[in-house]
């Protein structure tokens, strides 16, 4: 049969399918979030004004589920959630309507508005979209951010990247076990001077100041050197780009760079989608030394002369060591052109000096086991 139509129109049925889909998920994620709340609400009203005990939520859900057989999502553990959802935000918000006003007019806008207008260092915090990025973030999403952040300010933050970068579940577990919050822009870098001021901004906010690699579990510390941390990122490469960022494609380690016949080789090289430029890692197990930066704007010389595209951005290196100094760092960094930051790590071999007297050595465990 001879086709009357062309392939746009295809597409234009597909796009139109696509997007009444997402807004269909949209609007169930919303009634959701607001039923979530109310109840949680509720809950939270009555356990402080009826003095309500432990065994209380779940002796609710068992109700519930006795009332309405195959109820999905009200355990008692996931109301405890709606609970935690609800006192994080009711300070801070005001949902409407109510839920039973929902059932009579199904169609009715469901508003949610701040208190007041915050406002952190002379700039406005919560924007008009609020609502929009508010009601695009899963429960799920919703509680960990509930019961992990602080401040109104650092669930914000959470709740726009979530939202923006479409964060999984997993992502945002790592993130917010990471600190990216409080790490970001607090990277000693010679970004402003060596980097346009779009791409600066974007770079302050793609690196942190120190990264948690707690799928490196070394047994013995003191044999810790650059390659064996290099052979577990490399084993271990997609937690690694969750812990750096999911803007990062893997390149290779011990990138190979030929200048003048001689061979040179990078530990980490990636590639970051939202700067459009290649990051250069050099991995060192101590201090920070002042030369490793002439060795990586070597290297950025030559990336950027020999590998680099056209289109894309000056490249971008990073130190990841175990200490720093900051302001050694910082003298360290005058009179480079190219873009450079330093950073630390840890791994899951070290433990809080709080906890170091209260575990056995390893010695110690050897022995309990023979």
């Amino acid at each position: 049969m001879t086709k009357q139509y062309d392939d746009s129109f295809i597409r234009e049925l597909k796009n139109a399918i696509l997007q009444s889909r997402y807004q269909a998920a949209r609007l169930v994620n919303k009634k959701l979030i607001v039923l979530y709340f109310d109840i949680g609400k509720k809950i939270s009203s009555n356990i402080k004004k009826m003095a309500w005990g432990s065994k209380v939520i779940d002796q609710i859900s068992f109700e519930l589920q006795k009332e309405l057989p195959g109820l999905k999502g009200f355990s008692s553990g996931n109301i405890k959630k709606m609970r935690v959802f609800s006192e994080f935000w009711l300070n801070h918000l005001s949902i409407g309507s109510t839920v039973s006003n929902q059932l009579i007019n199904p169609d009715e806008a469901i508003n949610l508005t701040l208190p007041n207008l915050l406002q952190k260092e002379g700039q406005q915090l919560i924007s008009e979209n609020f609502a929009n990025v508010f009601f695009s973030v899963s429960f799920s999403n919703h509680y960990l951010i509930a019961s992990k952040t602080n401040s109104l300010y650092e669930a914000w933050f959470y709740l726009c990247k979530t939202a923006s970068e479409f964060w999984s579940y997993r992502h945002l577990e790592q993130q917010l076990k990471t600190g990216l919050y409080s790490q970001q822009g607090k990277l000693p870098n010679n970004f402003k001077s060596a980097l346009s001021p779009t791409n600066n901004e974007k770079a302050l906010k793609s690196f942190k100041d120190e990264y948690l690699l707690d799928f490196i579990n070394i047994e013995n510390p003191d044999e810790e050197d650059e390659r064996l941390i290099e052979n577990e990122i490399v084993r271990n490469i997609k937690k690694f780009i969750l812990t750096i960022g999911n803007d990062f494609a893997f390149m290779g380690n011990q990138y190979r760079l030929i200048v003048e016949e001689q061979e040179y080789f990078i530990d980490l090289l990636f590639f970051n989608r939202k700067i459009q430029c290649l990051v250069a890692f050099e991995l060192k197990t101590g201090k920070f030394k002042p030369e490793y930066l002439g060795k990586m704007n070597f290297y950025l010389s030559a990336l950027d002369d020999t590998i680099r595209q056209p289109h894309e951005n000056p490249s971008i290196g990073i130190i990841l060591c175990k200490e720093k100094n900051n302001k050694i760092v910082e003298y360290s960094f005058r009179d480079f052109s190219k873009a450079m930051g330093v950073a630390t790590y840890r791994t899951s071999s070290e433990i809080p000096e709080q906890f170091k007297d209260a575990l056995p050595n390893a010695e110690s465990l050897k022995n309990l086991l023979k």
